[in-house]
């Protein structure tokens, strides 16, 4: 039963990002808006360590999916990582600063396609998972990363 309320769950989070790439959303202004509500939700994440942590399985993750290997593997994966782990904290009302440029500019050069966006979530998914991070506190940090689709997305 879990089973079929978890994959719902994710079909319904699915649904939220379909919704997000062909409802008419504004251009995100700000790469990491915070969202202090959601400072329980940091601390169900591991607070800023718990994040770093998820950020080198997640890299893991991206590296061997061949849908997303040619994004990653020739960047500063440091990089890539801590400004992750940085937008990450404050989106969950962490006390970190995004030092990061915003979605727009970071992807447009790198011809990322829908199947790519949605091999990145999977991957999200799977390194959350494999951190035990409650299923509310990972579609509470997808909600809240779904309106950047269009920022991120520059092939149709």
């Amino acid at each position: 039963m879990k089973t079929i309320y978890k994959l719902a769950t994710r079909l319904s989070l699915m649904v939220l990002i379909g919704v997000a790439v062909v409802a008419p959303i504004h251009a995100a202004e700000n790469p990491a808006p915070a969202d202090p509500s959601l400072l329980p939700v940091f601390e169900q994440f591991g607070g800023k360590p718990g994040l770093d942590a998820l950020m080198e399985d997640f890299m893991i993750k991206l590296i061997e999916d061949p849908r997303t290997r040619n994004y990653f593997a020739e960047v500063d994966q440091k990089h890539v990582k801590a400004m992750l782990a940085e937008q990450f904290c404050v989106i969950l009302g962490g006390p970190c600063t995004y030092t990061g440029k915003d979605m727009k500019e970071t992807h447009a050069k790198l011809s990322i396609n829908e199947g790519g966006f949605n091999a990145l979530v999977e991957d999200l998914q799977l390194a959350m998972d494999m951190h035990k991070i409650p299923f509310r506190a990972q579609n509470k940090l997808l909600g809240k990363l779904a309106p950047m689709h269009r920022e991120v997305v520059t092939l149709p």
